[in-house]
């Protein structure tokens, strides 16, 4: 009887934990998704390409070439050569808006994340680039509990 009530003390201490745990890693993961996203940002700004595109259409579209993920919204723009709907039903992409001067990379929660990140008020995470050429993070709508320190809220 003792060992049952101490398994049940650690299950009751134990599970909050690892649902902590994994809305946490839910996070930085679209926060590295989304992230990997700025090397081919700062190639199509390097060779002057500021619309979001299929590059095959016209030779000044950028393609950010993001791969689908199943904790995003559907409805992004950073895979065009992909086109709608997705290659995979329930993956969704960052929405990016590229500009000489602020570029943004915009990944909102939902499809598998956890449901505190996602529903009427889905957080997101937003990547932007300022004029000097430097990235900041910032995670919206998101419990502070979840966020990491490298993307603050």
């Amino acid at each position: 009887m003792m060992v049952v009530a101490i398994i049940g003390v650690l299950a009751a201490i134990a599970i909050p934990q690892y649902q902590t745990y994994v809305f946490r890693s839910h996070v930085q993961r679209v926060v590295g998704e989304s992230g990997a996203l700025r090397a081919a940002i700062e190639v199509c700004l390097t060779n002057g390409k500021t619309t979001v595109g299929d590059p095959s259409l016209s030779i000044e579209n950028c393609d950010p070439q993001a791969n689908g993920s199943n904790l995003q919204a559907t409805g992004g723009n950073a895979a065009p050569t992909v086109g709608q709907p997705w290659s995979t039903p329930g993956s969704g992409v960052p929405e990016v808006a590229l500009s000489a001067t602020t570029s943004t990379i915009v990944a909102t929660f939902g499809n598998l994340a956890g449901s505190p990140l996602k529903g009427a008020t889905a957080g997101s995470v937003r990547w932007e680039r300022h004029p000097n050429g430097t990235w900041t993070c910032r995670v919206t709508n998101v419990d502070p509990l979840y966020v990491s320190p490298a993307c603050p809220l």
